[in-house]
């Protein structure tokens, strides 16, 4: 059977699309590829036509994943306030859909088990997230803009975090409301993170 030009790597998006979702919704140890290839409607046996390995396929989902994620930020920072970006990442709706939210929030404590290549893909992505803060950080050297905008990312990303851990809806708004607040002390005065 011949398929059209593009069906391969359509194909091989589809699985991604649906891994990447099942990984930050359930965690990447507790899905298996049975259960990936038959949401994406594929035989397992498909798989090792696309991708070697879970291994592979978890890196190649937490590249495509941070990519759109960079790629939606660098659009939005420059038409919107910290306070509206802020409002949305650690927004109730985020919080509650893992599926399609942040791949860090979802995934940090699996990454850091993964391969030398995963982790490393992160860390590349980690820093152009970072650095793309940091150029938005007014009135600081740039040593002083890149600690910031790591501790701003590790601050929200770590909220929205806690906030999906609590089981008492109240407090994990509170969680949310509270990392809005310091994000913002942090980002408008230089001198709070000396």
């Amino acid at each position: 059977m011949r398929y059209e030009k593009g069906h391969k790597e359509n194909t091989r998006q589809q699985i991604t699309e649906v891994a990447a979702e099942q990984f930050r919704d359930q965690g990447v140890s507790a899905v298996g590829l049975a259960a990936i290839m038959a949401d994406a409607g594929l035989t397992n046996g498909a798989f090792y036509t696309h991708f070697s390995s879970k291994n592979d396929l978890v890196r190649e989902c937490v590249e495509r994943t941070l990519d759109a994620q960079y790629e939606s930020m660098a659009r939005t920072i420059g038409q919107n306030d910290l306070e509206t970006i802020l409002r949305q990442y650690l927004s109730p709706s985020h919080r509650d859909d893992r599926g399609h939210g942040c791949p860090s929030a979802a995934l940090l404590p699996e990454i850091s088990r993964q391969s030398p290549e995963t982790r490393h893909a992160y860390t590349v992505r980690f820093n152009a997230v970072v650095d793309l803060i940091a150029r938005h950080l007014k009135g600081r050297e740039p040593e002083d803009a890149n600690h910031t905008a790591r501790s701003i990312f590790a601050l929200v990303v770590g909220s929205l975090q806690l906030a999906r851990a609590v089981d008492d809806p109240a407090l994990s708004d509170d969680i949310l409301e509270g990392a809005i607040a310091t994000v913002l002390k942090l980002a408008r005065n230089p001198s709070a993170t000396q």
